[in-house]
């Protein structure tokens, strides 16, 4: 794991303890919430200054060099969520129940990465990631819906579904259906595509990962693109992913003491990125 991490910063997982029907079920409610009205996804709105809850359509922009928003709308969910939607009851059950079904496979995930990475404490992740599940650790569950493209919807010059950007945890555990579309930068500067395998994820690392291991492991740019097939462009997309991040207040310092970036808290990092996407 640790070698496809560091080569490209993505590989597949299989045999992840995950079931096929729990992400169905997610995928299903998430597209019974993102199908409603424009005024009923509205009562469950993102705050400003908060993590959870709808973003809709064209408000997110992960590469802020292109002119206009993704196309695409989320729903954000932290442990702690106090946004759902009122008419859907089965949607917080659903999703909070996969989110610690997630939650738990990262935990394993990082103890894989601590083994490959030869760290004299194997929990040295786990340590800086214990809050996961409260307060004090914002690692969200997202729900994305790339709605179908109408005949007759005119997409603006530069626009894509998801822009090009790395994540900027430390770990992303990603849930695709099989529609596919994402594409993983590689070395040399071409994007290719990572297919949809059934009954596998996607993981990847992020930046807060990249910093900690000063470069060895690396925090991959990746995008989805509005598909050139007519018959592609009029599907829905969906996918779900745990972004994992540290303790608010974990410090992220290189972990072969080279100083090669300087020292940051895990919350100091993230709302340097997170509030210029908006």
């Amino acid at each position: 794991m640790c070698q496809a991490l560091q080569n490209i910063g993505f590989c597949y997982l299989k045999n992840h303890g995950v079931p096929d029907e729990q992400l169905k079920q997610v995928l299903e409610y998430s597209k019974q919430f993102f199908s409603q009205p424009l005024e009923e996804k509205e009562k469950c709105a993102k705050p400003d200054e908060g993590y959870d809850g709808w973003i809709g359509l064209e408000k997110e922009n992960l590469n802020l060099e292109r002119p206009v928003g993704d196309y695409k709308e989320t729903y954000n969910i932290t442990p702690t969520c106090e946004i759902w939607p009122t008419n859907m009851p089965e949607f917080e059950t659903v999703l909070m129940d996969f989110l610690r079904k997630c939650i738990d496979l990262a935990l394993r995930v990082f103890d894989v990465i601590s083994v490959g990475l030869n760290l004299e404490d194997k929990n040295f992740f786990r340590n800086c990631h214990k809050l996961i599940g409260q307060r004090g650790n914002v690692t969200a569950l997202r729900s994305l819906f790339y709605p179908a493209i109408p005949m007759e919807k005119e997409i603006k010059e530069g626009q894509v579904r998801c822009g090009e950007h790395s994540d900027y945890g430390t770990l992303t555990l990603l849930f695709q259906d099989l529609v596919g579309g994402l594409e993983v930068k590689t070395r040399d500067g071409d994007y290719i595509p990572a297919t949809p395998i059934s009954s596998t994820i996607v993981v990847n690392i992020g930046d807060m990962m990249q910093r900690w291991t000063a470069d060895k492991l690396i925090a991959t740019k990746h995008r989805v693109l509005i598909p050139k097939e007519e018959s592609i462009k009029r599907q829905n997309r969906q996918s779900a992913a745990l972004f994992v991040v540290p303790d608010s207040f974990s410090v992220i310092t290189c972990l072969d003491d080279s100083e090669k970036y300087p020292p940051i808290t895990c919350i100091d990092y993230l709302y340097g990125k997170f509030y210029e996407k908006f």
